[in-house]
Order: C-alpha cells, then structure tokens, then sequence
C-alpha cells in the first residue's frame, strides 16, 4: 500500500441520512435541469398562446419526472437498453437547453437595456438559444458516432534506455460499448489501430456498460488489434457496474494482458521497460473480491532501475504514481468533458483534463479524451481520440 493511498477491502455501507442528503440533491439538480430550460422557452415574458404554454409545460413535465425512471431502468441492475438510449439522449439534450437557456437569458437583458420591447426579446432569446442547442446537438451527434481522429504526442522518459526509443504506444479507452449498437464502429477502431504499427496498445478501462454478454459483439473487434510487443488492458469504474471479473477474463480471451495490480516487461535492443496497471479507485468499494489499487502488488518483483508505465484508468489516480516512482501514467476517464461546459466540473475531481502533463520530479500524465462517449450520445468541443504517443530516451 501506497503513502497516502488507502486499500479497502469491503464495500462500504450506505447509512439511511446519506441516501436522504442524496435523494434530495438528485431531486434539486433536476428541478434545475428542467427548471430553468422550461423559463427560458416557455414561460420568461415570451407571451406565447395558451396552448402552447400548456403543452410546453406538459412536456417538460412529463419529461422531468419520466427521466429518473429510465435512468433507473437503463442504467440499473438488468442493464435495458432502450429505457438507457432514451434517458441518456435526453440527458445530453436537456444539459445542452440547461446551459443555453442560461445564455438566453443573457442575451433577454442586454436586448432589454438595448431598448428592444417584451415580448420581442425574450422571443429573439429563446430562439437563439434553441439554434444554438440544435446545431451543437447535432454536431455532438457526428462527433460522438465517428471513428475517432488519431492524436499523436511524444513524450521523452530520461530513463528509457536507447533500444526503446522511439516506442510506438497507441492508447485507447473510454470505449464504452453500450446499449447503441456499435460493433461497425468498434471494427473501424481497430482498422485505424492497426495502421498505427504499434509496438504496444493499452485500454485504459470503461470497456462498457453492460455485461459481457451484452456487448460481446461490440468487443469482438479487440481480438484483431495488433501490437509488436504487447497488448494490455486494466478495468475503469464502469467495469464495477457490470461484471469487472468477467471482463478481466473477457479480455484475456481475446488476447489481452488483463493488468490487475500485475505487470509485464517488455524489451527491444537490450533495454526494458516495465508496463504495469492498477485496479480503478472505485474497485475496493465495489465489492468485487481481490479488485482494488495496488501499485506495490502491480510493480513487485520489478526492477527499481527500470522506467515505468502505468496504466490506470483516473488521473486522479497520479500520487500513488508519483509515490512508487512512475515514469509514465496513461489515463482515461474524463472523456475530455464530452459536453461543455461539463470540462469545469470534471477538473473539481480529476488533476487533468486531457493531455501530457507533469507532476512530481520525475512522474508525467497522459490523459486522453477518450476513445467512445458514455450515456449522451454527444461530444461537444471534447473530440475523441485514439492516441499515438511516441517514447523518446532522454
């Protein structure tokens, strides 16, 4: 166990006030969500006919209280997927009319002090703000779906030894196969991946949402990726919603080293380099038995002297890095903020949103924006990326 890192063993138990306190600001966010577009486009001195003010409130009604249910169905224990594609369509339309409808009522008091009369400018705010939502809606939509672009990064380790340099390593994650089927997506994944000739390809978890044998066809595409040396994979904090252990197996049946809390070495030119993995953060709470972080079990019996990868699926995951010595972490998780202005909320818990950054005198980060999208089937100003990071001797 790390400096500073706490490894559980049990999940832990929900007390009653917790779940209340919860209930209660799921409860409140929703109003908000809902609340304040419901203002900007219906109500808000728009002056619209009766009926339309009535059918529009029963749309947002009838909206507000459908989405926790199909929520709670899609994404719950049995995983449906049709209650999940509407519920998460509706999440990432409804985020994007919250945060527009905010700016339309900006844009209604500069109109105001303008001079423009009610109710041409409350009127002229709604519908910018509505344009604007359905175009970037729209944009999100082709974003998400594409085969992602491939970024390409170097990053020099002073440790790396000679015979390494110039290491191709293509990272992928965040693929989260789920309740839209994508199996012709995740089949163009791995045509690209295999353009890249990499010498090792990570996964740096959230495989999916959903059991294996839910997204088996979706996942059938990794066992053709290719890779020189080595192909590795550690689990995200989805694989704790949907079966961790089975996908750990999943992987290694496809051809994949599942790193959990292990490591493989990896040489070319006489020189090596330990590429290790740790369990997610979430996995000591989830109750899954022997999944936890450990980077003392992950580097044990490795030479000190060797650089280190470390593939670990939350950047907020970098101290016990920086604490064992850790030349390189991969990361995912963050989606790059998959929907702005989500970015802001992501870097209250996460030390990165994407890119190489540094931390400590020796440990640097990489963190993708990762590779698919999770439940709103939207990227906005967050494109997706397979990764080429090119390793350099120092």
């Amino acid at each position: 166990m790390s400096v500073g890192e706490t490894v559980e063993t049990e999940p832990r138990r929900r007390r009653p006030g917790r779940a209340i306190r919860f209930g209660l600001i799921v409860t409140a966010v929703l109003l908000l969500l809902f609340g304040v577009p419901w203002w900007t486009f219906i109500g808000s001195g728009n002056d619209w006919p009766a009926a339309v003010q009535v059918t529009g409130t029963v749309v947002f009604a009838v909206a507000l209280v459908a989405f926790p249910f199909l929520m709670f169905s899609g994404h719950g224990r049995h995983h449906r997927d049709g209650p999940a594609v509407i519920a998460d369509t509706m999440l990432g339309v409804i985020w994007q009319l919250f945060v527009w409808s905010i700016a339309g009522q900006l844009l209604r008091l500069v109109l105001a002090l303008a001079g423009v009369d009610a109710p041409a400018r409350s009127r002229i705010a709604t519908a910018a703000a509505a344009a604007v939502a359905v175009v970037l809606l729209v944009w999100g939509t082709i974003e998400a779906r594409r085969v992602p672009r491939v970024r390409r990064v170097e990053v020099t380790l002073p440790r790396l030894g000679r015979g390494l340099d110039g290491l191709r390593l293509v990272l992928i994650t965040d693929t989260h196969y789920g309740p839209i089927e994508r199996s012709r997506w995740s089949r163009g994944v791995t045509e690209v991946i295999n353009t890249l000739d990499a010498d090792v390809v990570a996964h740096t978890g959230d495989i999916a949402d959903g059991e294996v044998s839910q997204r088996v066809s979706q996942a059938a595409p990794l066992a053709d990726v290719r890779a020189s040396m080595a192909r590795v994979y550690v689990t995200g904090n989805h694989e704790y919603f949907s079966g961790a252990q089975r996908w750990v197996e999943h992987m290694a049946s496809l051809g994949w080293e599942a790193l959990h809390n292990r490591h493989v070495i990896v040489t070319r030119g006489g020189d090596s380099l330990v590429v290790a993995g740790v369990d997610d953060r979430t996995a000591a709470g989830s109750g899954v038995p022997g999944h936890h972080t450990d980077h003392e079990a992950a580097l044990a019996g490795a030479d000190p002297a060797l650089p280190v990868l470390l593939l670990a699926h939350q950047p907020a995951q970098i101290p016990g890095a920086v604490a064992h010595g850790v030349d390189l972490q991969i990361s995912g998780h963050t989606h790059g903020g998959q929907m702005w202005p989500f970015h802001y909320l992501v870097l209250t818990d996460q030390p990165s949103l994407q890119g190489l950054s540094r931390h400590g005198e020796r440990t640097q980060l990489y963190t993708s924006r990762g590779t698919g999208f999770w439940g709103p089937p939207f990227r906005i100003f967050a494109p997706s990326e397979i990764t080429l990071i090119t390793l350099r001797a120092g």
